[in-house]
């Protein structure tokens, strides 16, 4: 049994050896912590917090190092100068999408987000005309934000100023946006198709926060095969895809090819008119996954930047008293708050972003890769190197922010009280991949969280001193600890 195990520990060295050998000939990689063999530098990193083991092992090895997730080596960019020079300066050349295992495994390089290539280029191109057809950033679908605002405020008011967890209730909201756009119609908050359809976003974002996925993704055949969450990830994958599949079914019988109504049809019509093209990236299967993407992104993160933002304005009640003085100053009671508001209203504004940028969303961004092999720096990345931008280092920079750990609308104003714009705020991330619903999302936030400080004073079930606002998980994604409320009608 020993002589087994020390040929395995050998038999694992040497292939080690034979891929950082392999990789170092194609390229100078960033120095970094020395990796133990198979297992990498994951011994190194917290699983639970990662952006955290990533700012402690900057101290040491600069802003620009490599980490090994497994056998995967991986560069890291630290700081505003480092990450900017990727994602924007650089943009073209570490445009790809780095392997993200756990997504890799349904989504195949379809839709949006994980995709390379052509296929990206052409499926977002796509997508961001369809979006803007359907009215992103234009005044049609800043009415629909305020009719499901109306319907939020609505269902808020039937908790009768009791205590709440308003996890759900914040992500009808923008899910029904969203979906009014995908599926041309909005859903009753008592649908059950639509409370599941929440629910399996909601358990998603959780799941892919927690460090077994951090794990799956740096050891994917290994741990593919065993029990785990992993498995109940793919299971709601799939049963999204069925939803979003019968939801294409209906709208192929009712196709009219000269009047589309809403993104499925817009994607319908582009495979018809490129059905004799084989080499054609609008596919049935690109459509499943690229609505998923879309339903993805243009919910959950909505959504949780909104209980986060409670939370914090709970935390926070003499924030939340003068962003409801200055609702009450320029919009009042009597009508709905609208985007033209938003330049009058500066210190709103300003706790929004401040919201967004404290919560810190996504800590390190989806993975890019190189696009080819790039000389950065005085280093040689090779083609398909993995490149992970530490979006906590800019969000809180105190070189930028004067209390970065501190929920602080002052990060966002001038000394006159103005709103200052700052490059730093990345929270949709920046560049060529940066969020395509992040105009939509943005006007979400304000007419959504306005609507809910216009008609309700927030009650914490406990002192605001004992509120704690440290993130349950913070992976992938950030995720709110849970909080109770109460919604005191004004």
């Amino acid at each position: 049994m020993e002589l087994f195990v020390v040929l395995v520990t050998c038999l694992s060295f040497l292939i080690f050896l034979f891929l950082w050998n392999q990789r170092h000939a194609k390229g100078k990689l960033p120095p970094g912590p020395t990796p133990f063999p198979v297992v990498g530098n994951i011994f190194q990193i917290n699983t639970k917090n990662v952006s955290k083991s990533i700012s402690k092992l900057a101290e040491d090895y600069g802003p620009v190092f490599t980490l090994y997730f497994g056998m995967k080596p991986t560069v890291v960019l630290h700081g505003y100068e480092a990450v900017r020079q990727v994602l924007i300066d650089q943009s073209e050349e570490f445009s790809a999408r780095g392997s993200l295992p756990a997504a890799d495994n349904i989504n195949q390089g379809l839709g949006i987000v994980f995709s390379n290539g052509e296929k990206w280029k052409q499926t977002r191109r796509f997508s961001l005309m369809v979006l803007r057809n359907m009215g992103m950033g234009k005044r049609t679908i800043e009415h629909r934000i305020q009719e499901e605002a109306l319907c939020l405020v609505e269902a808020l008011k039937k908790t009768n100023g009791s205590p709440c967890d308003p996890t759900f209730l914040l992500s009808y909201a923008p899910c029904n946006v969203i979906c009014s756009i995908v599926f041309r119609n909005r859903f009753e908050y008592s649908d059950e198709n639509f409370l599941t359809l929440a629910k399996y976003f909601d358990e998603n974002a959780k799941i892919v926060s927690t460090p077994w996925i951090e794990l799956y993704n740096a050891f994917p055949s290994l741990l593919h095969y065993l029990p785990g969450s992993h498995n109940t990830l793919f299971k709601n994958m799939t049963e999204q895809r069925k939803f979003i599949l019968e939801k294409i079914k209906e709208h192929q019988e009712s196709l009219d090819l000269n009047n589309p109504q809403d993104f499925i049809d817009y994607f319908l019509i582009k495979m018809e008119k490129e059905k004799h093209n084989k080499q054609s990236e609008f596919t049935m299967d690109n459509l499943i996954t690229t609505i998923w993407d879309v339903l993805t992104a243009g919910i959950e993160t909505t959504s949780l930047t909104l209980r986060y933002g409670l939370l914090l304005l709970l935390k926070h009640p003499e924030v939340t008293a003068k962003v409801q003085e200055e609702i009450n100053h320029v919009v009042g009671r009597n009508r709905s708050p609208s985007m033209e508001d938003r330049s009058r209203m500066p210190y709103t504004d300003a706790v929004i972003h401040e919201i967004q940028r404290f919560i810190d969303l996504v800590p390190n961004n989806l993975p890019h890769a190189a696009a080819q092999d790039i000389k950065f720096r005085e280093y040689l990345i090779p083609k398909g190197t993995v490149i992970l931008t530490s979006l906590t280092s800019v969000l809180h920079d105190d070189n930028e922010f004067s209390n970065p750990g501190q929920f602080d609308p002052g990060h966002f104003l001038d000394e006159s009280g103005n709103f200052k714009k700052t490059d730093h705020f990345m929270a949709f991330s920046a560049g060529k991949r940066v969020c395509v619903g992040e105009g939509l999302a943005r006007m979400e936030l304000f007419l959504l969280l306005v609507s809910i400080l216009q008609h309700f004073t927030l009650k914490s079930v406990v002192d605001p001193k004992h509120i704690d606002t440290a993130p349950s998980f913070k992976g992938l994604i950030s995720i709110p600890p849970f909080c109770e409320m109460c919604f005191i009608p004004v």
